[in-house]
């Protein structure tokens, strides 16, 4: 099993998210998880140029650190996103990522994965932040295990908490578990592509051939 913690903090050893990450990349270490730590305040991440080569091929045109992060997704059994809010939204180092997914998401590569959420605040916004989170999984068709939102400065507390979603992952993972409702939004997300990879086949050859391949159409 393989989880992998994006942080998209800028603020490196100081980030109060990137403290939260790591503890609970260590107790799904100490279950039997192989983890991976990706730091994009120190990532190489251009935006997206919207070219639709993605749709075309099995890389983004970019071939930054954008392109091997992808590669780490599509690798782990679960991701953990995690950034404090700015604005009530997840950073720009986060979002350019997310940005970037965008084959994810008329494929649903990460169906069959399952993602959680940290967020990290001194003024609140960290529900609307992990709501988007959530959004994104059901998107890309993965299982949203839950969230955690603390308040900076930590508390012992937070570290204890976010342990237990470190271990709750790794459990969740390992009885690969589902929730019906989130079932129905990807079913419902997967039928709403179906019909547009059919009707741009010739646009997007490389994802029409993927449905194909996962007998989806």
């Amino acid at each position: 099993m393989k989880i992998l913690g994006i942080c998209g903090s800028p603020r490196g050893s100081k980030s109060q998210t990137r403290v939260l990450l790591e503890a609970l990349l260590a107790e799904a270490k100490t279950k039997g998880a192989q983890v991976e730590f990706v730091d994009l305040g120190k990532a190489h991440i251009g935006f997206c140029q919207a070219c639709e080569a993605c749709h075309k091929g099995p890389d983004c045109v970019l071939n930054d650190d954008g392109r091997a992060i992808l590669h780490q997704m599509l690798a782990a059994d679960g991701i953990v996103l995690a950034s404090p809010v700015y604005l009530d939204h997840v950073t720009a180092q986060m979002k350019a990522l997310l940005d970037r997914t965008s084959h994810f998401v008329h494929c649903l590569r990460l169906t069959g994965k399952y993602i959680a959420g940290l967020t990290t605040s001194g003024g609140g916004g960290g529900e609307t932040t992990m709501a988007f989170m959530r959004r994104y999984a059901v998107t890309v068709g993965a299982q949203y295990v839950g969230g955690m939102d603390a308040r900076v400065p930590l508390k012992d507390s937070d570290i204890q908490s976010v342990r237990e979603l470190g271990a709750s992952l790794v459990s969740t993972i390992s009885v690969k578990q589902s929730w019906p409702d989130q079932g129905k939004a990807i079913e419902a997300q997967r039928q709403r592509f179906r019909n547009l990879i059919a009707f741009r086949k010739d646009e997007w050859p490389y994802e029409h051939k993927y449905w194909q391949d996962k007998g989806w159409m």
